[in-house]
């Protein structure tokens, strides 16, 4: 997925951003880029829909083995991955555990100001807090806080993402010691909760390789529980 910023193209890989040159566009070059853009929106929301009435028609454990089975073709699919190839047998998880897909009780922070989350290439990115969600987990009351990228609010096909980055007692031994990412949308708020799959969390593709503006999560999200969901340390050694 990608949007035009003057003379660069940004792409949206996986909540990485990367900057590549493109150089100006013009006269029929243009029409015909902005029109790609277009077909390209609308396959998008499609895909989106339909995945949507087939996960929800699926099993609970059958419908992350289809998120996984999607996420692993993403890397092939995407030209700037940093996997290629037979690259995606080397991507690990948890078994699937329902326990860990929980309902959070969601307290909005609309007054939150605007903060410069860092990114393991020592880089910044704008970001304004949405909310803080608490759970129960295990026995014990935690709380996320989950966040808004500035740049993608400007762009009407994100700017309902919310961005669910965060570090827990796995970090260093099963799972990526720079921490893990959950998509969220606002669309998924029902009555003051949302839900949150740990099931789905995945690795920044920093976890994968260098050259990359992965975002470090806050100190807030530092969760002191073991998640033993989602996505592990990369097997490719």
């Amino acid at each position: 997925m990608f949007c035009k910023n003057k003379n660069k193209t940004v792409f949206y890989l996986r909540k990485s951003y990367v900057l590549q040159d493109s150089g100006p566009v013009s006269g029929s070059n243009a029409v015909f880029v902005h029109l790609c853009v277009m077909i390209k929106y609308v396959v998008l929301i499609l895909t989106v829909f339909c995945r949507s009435i087939l996960f929800a028609q699926l099993p609970y454990p059958d419908s992350i083995a289809l998120f996984r089975k999607q996420y692993k073709e993403d890397f092939i699919k995407e030209e700037r991955s940093p996997l290629k190839g037979n690259d995606t047998a080397f991507l690990r998880f948890f078994p699937v555990n329902k326990a860990f897909a929980l309902t959070a009780q969601l307290e909005l922070t609309p007054k939150s100001p605007v903060f410069q989350m860092q990114t393991h290439n020592g880089k910044v990115q704008q970001y304004r807090q949405y909310g803080i969600a608490s759970f129960v987990l295990k026995g014990r009351k935690y709380a996320l806080h989950l966040y808004q990228n500035l740049s993608l609010l400007q762009q009407e096909k994100h700017k309902s993402h919310l961005f669910l980055p965060f570090n827990d007692l796995t970090n260093y031994e099963s799972t990526y010691a720079g921490g893990r990412y959950i998509d969220l949308n606002t669309e998924d708020i029902h009555k003051g909760t949302i839900r949150i799959d740990f099931n789905k969390c995945y690795n920044p593709y920093c976890a994968f390789r260098e050259g990359y503006s992965c975002p470090v999560p806050p100190v807030e999200n530092r969760l002191q529980v073991r998640i033993e969901a989602g996505e592990k340390l990369f097997g490719k050694k």
